[in-house]
């Protein structure tokens, strides 16, 4: 696949951490801009306009959390991806909520970073433009979400998730499917991140007060489907 354009840029703990990320991403072929102060990561945001941006979460007093909280409140829609020690639902929780799109363990696998760096940037071809269930509208070119003409902003993994979903109306869907199928990469630890994450896109897609699509199908997966009366 082809490099992006711009930079990823890298906010890290450590200089030693920092210098051994970016020279993992170059050889691969990406261009890399790394800091350690988040002061500087947002002047390099600004001036840049990288492609993603990678933070770990370990810097001191949530700095990293805060940093990504502040790309989204300033509206900012590029990938996030959090750098974490451990996978805890709170943590899941704690990584979506500040607007993470993913999080990687460390110490990181490079294979797995890079599987997770492509499945954000290589451009899709779309086939279709929007994909359509009741009132609910996916704008594929766009990455928009709209609910009875409400726009809904969506994470990057929300959206592939309800994508999938879309994709496939009426039909259940098993854990196994949706983690291979919007993941994407070898994925490490229990299946509870599936939970994690309908529960955050329910209550985006639901705001309103409207009916249920994303039904749970007890010990198996999940289905799009109208809810019954």
């Amino acid at each position: 696949m082809e490099t992006p354009n711009y930079p990823i840029l890298v906010v890290g703990t450590e200089e030693t951490f920092v210098h051994k990320l970016s020279q993992d991403l170059q050889e691969v072929g990406y261009s890399v801009v790394a800091t350690t102060n988040t002061g500087v990561a947002w002047q390099e945001l600004q001036n840049l306009q990288p492609a993603m941006v990678i933070i770990d979460r370990a810097l001191p007093a949530e700095a990293g959390l805060k940093l990504c909280s502040r790309i989204r409140s300033a509206g900012l829609r590029i990938p996030v991806v959090l750098l974490m020690a451990k996978e805890t639902v709170e943590d899941r929780m704690v990584c979506l909520e500040a607007g993470a799109d993913d999080y990687l363990l460390k110490p990181y696998r490079i294979e797995g970073l890079i599987q997770m760096i492509r499945f954000y940037l290589e451009p899709e071809t779309k086939i279709m433009e929007q994909l359509k269930f009741g009132d609910l509208i996916l704008d594929l070119a766009s990455r928009r979400v709209i609910r009875a003409g409400r726009t809904i902003d969506l994470t990057m993994k929300e959206f592939e998730l309800l994508k999938y979903l879309m994709a496939h109306p009426r039909e259940v869907l098993t854990r196994e499917q949706i983690l291979e199928n919007v993941w994407g990469y070898d994925f490490i630890g229990e299946s509870n991140v599936i939970e994690v994450y309908i529960r955050y896109l329910r209550l985006k897609i639901e705001d309103d007060g409207e009916r249920r699509l994303i039904q749970t199908v007890r010990g198996v997966g999940y289905v799009l489907r109208e809810a019954q009366s």
